[in-house]
Formats: structure tokens, C-alpha cells, sequence
């Protein structure tokens, strides 16, 4: 039995260029790649500033929508408390029904995030908005796109956004609004995730071990909260990268990690790298672990690996591959 016959494999868009010039090209074909081999998810993430190109993921999940039929789009994550959520539930209702209903939404607070240098708590003074109040924020900016995506006459009266009954139009495709993951570390984060949340993802920047403790607590809380476990989905961010040559392999993901997240060390760490019988292991382990869904971070040659993926997945049968 292949992963892909036990869980969903979702693979990540074209969004990220190291060159530095947009591949409208590429970002296509690996959209239609991923349709055709079957896939269950397309994914995009946010990074407000930085040095490497980076396109906007709602404007780009607007665009994958256009391009694709059945995938499902996702953007894993947004930190929401950046975000206007009156503003971004118009957007989200505008895209989930530009998408027919197939969109997910990842959301996060943000935070020291060793990958990421604290960029996002350098965000928040950018961009005028209190930093110690981030939770509340957060919490209160999912009750208010709830209210908008599911109400006709919205009223919210919180400690920093209001709803007056001003009606917002048109709904989400999806009955409430597009499914939302969590990405969190911390157990107060994981707690929330259960009690807000529809799913929990994993960061790309946490090892495996840390998933598998996480997956711990996070069914302890499910308990508690006497919410059935089905309600819930849980998955995993994996960086990786499919080639026989291993040293190779490592080094090329030191360099993106560099690059993108100035953090090269990380990239040897948490990314999966090697042979396609080496890479399937590191994920069942993860599937073994508790994970329901895989998002398949690529970050070279999309177009080679999203059918490796494909492949050692499960997806499609398995045939050598050209790898570099």
C-alpha cells in the first residue's frame, strides 16, 4: 500500500523564484502536473519581506484557481494577526468562489521562530500593529471572518474588531467558510488549534520528533475537549528533496535554507533529502507518527520533482526517475 492510498498528499506551488524573475511557465506546469497526477492539494505561503522573489500567495492561489479544475488550493500560513480579517474574509469568499469552493486556510500568530530569524515579530512595528496583544488579535480575527462567511446580518463585539449587522457578500463556496489549519509550536498554540481549529500543520521547520510529540498532546487535547479526533485533521510540512546523490542533496537545501530563511543550518535538520526509497521511509515514519495529510515542500526543479513525488508517494507507479 502507497502513502497516497493512507492519507491526502498535498505538494507545494511555484511561488518562490532564487532567480529572481516570476516563471509564469513553470508555475503552470506544475499546477497541471499536480492535477494530473492526483494530488489532493496545491499550497501556498507568506513572506512579506526578503531579498528572494516571493509572490503573494492569496493573488497567487486567485491565479492557480484559474488554471486548475479539481485540486484543492491551499496557503499554510498567514500570520493572522497581520491581517485586516474584514478585509481578508472578502478576499478568501472572493477566491473560494473564483476556486468553486476549493480553498484552505492556514493561519498562525507568529513568532521566534528560530527558521525565520523572528521575522514576524519584526513585522508587527512595520507594520503598526501591537505585538503584545497578537493572541487576542488573533483569536478575535477568526470569530469575525466566521461571522462575515456565516451570517447574514454579522455582529461581533470584541475588544478590537466590531461587527454592526453591515452584510458582506458573496459567501464562501464552502458552507462556513473554507476549512482553517493551525500552525503552532507552543501547548497554549496546540490548545487553541483544537479548540478553534479544523486541522493542525506542522511547520516545515520542525523536525520530525518534534511532530511526533506534538501529535501527542494535540490528541490529549482532543480528549479533553471530548472532540472527536475525525473532526480534526493533522499534518506535516516536509522540505524535501528527491536525488540519489545525497551530499548533493543536503548541500542544495543548506543553500536554499540560506537563502530564503538565512538559516542553512536548519535545512539539515528538518528537510528530507536523499534516494526515493530513503525519502518514502522519512514519510511513512511521519504517517506511522499521526500524520493525516502531507504538504511536499519542493524548493528545485518542480517540474522533475513533483512527479518524483508523485511516485514515491504512490501516486502514479514508480519508474526510475531522472534525477540529477
Amino acid at each position: 500500500m502507497g502513502i497516497a492510498d493512507r492519507i491526502p498528499i498535498g505538494i507545494s506551488s511555484c511561488q518562490i523564484f532564487l532567480e529572481g524573475k516570476v516563471d509564469l511557465g513553470q508555475i503552470h506546469a506544475v499546477a497541471e502536473k499536480a492535477e494530473q497526477f492526483g494530488y489532493h492539494s496545491l499550497w501556498t505561503q507568506e513572506q512579506l519581506f526578503g531579498d528572494t522573489v516571493s509572490l503573494e500567495p492569496i493573488t497567487l492561489l486567485t491565479y492557480l484557481a484559474a488554471i486548475t479544475k479539481k485540486i484543492r488550493l491551499g496557503v499554510s500560513v498567514l500570520v493572522l494577526p497581520l491581517h485586516n480579517p474584514i478585509r481578508l474574509a472578502k478576499v478568501l469568499s472572493s477566491v473560494d468562489q473564483l476556486s468553486t469552493g476549493r480553498i484552505e486556510l492556514g493561519v498562525g500568530i507568529g513568532g521566534a521562530q528560530p527558521i525565520l530569524s523572528n521575522v514576524h515579530h519584526s513585522l508587527y512595528p512595520k507594520l503598526n500593529i501591537s505585538e503584545n496583544r497578537r493572541i487576542k488579535r488573533f483569536v478575535e480575527s477568526l470569530h469575525v471572518m466566521r461571522a462575515l462567511w456565516t451570517e447574514d446580518r454579522p455582529h461581533y463585539d470584541g475588544e478590537i474588531f466590531k461587527l454592526q449587522g453591515d452584510p458582506m457578500q458573496p459567501k464562501p463556496a464552502q458552507p462556513g467558510g473554507p476549512p482553517v489549519w493551525f500552525g503552532a509550536r507552543q501547548p497554549n498554540a496546540l490548545r487553541r488549534s483544537v479548540r478553534y481549529g479544523d486541522g493542525w500543520m506542522g511547520a516545515g521547520s520542525s523536525t520530525s520528533d518534534s511532530f511526533k510529540g506534538a501529535v501527542i498532546t494535540i490528541c490529549q487535547y482532543l480528549d479533553e475537549a471530548k472532540r472527536d479526533p475525525a473532526s480534526f485533521r493533522i499534518s506535516k510540512r516536509v522540505y524535501i528533496l528527491v536525488d540519489n546523490n545525497e551530499a548533493r542533496a543536503e548541500k542544495r537545501l543548506r543553500e536554499w535554507f540560506g537563502q530564503y530563511y538565512q538559516n542553512a543550518d536548519n535545512a539539515s535538520k528538518v528537510a528530507v533529502w536523499g534516494s526515493p526509497e530513503k525519502c518514502r521511509e522519512q514519510l511513512e515514519e511521519l504517517v506511522d507518527a499521526g500524520a493525516e495529510h502531507l504538504l511536499l515542500n519542493m524548493v528545485f526543479d518542480p517540474e522533475e520533482q513533483v512527479q518524483a513525488l508523485a511516485e514515491i508517494t504512490g501516486l502514479i507507479p514508480y519508474s526510475p526517475t531522472r534525477l540529477r
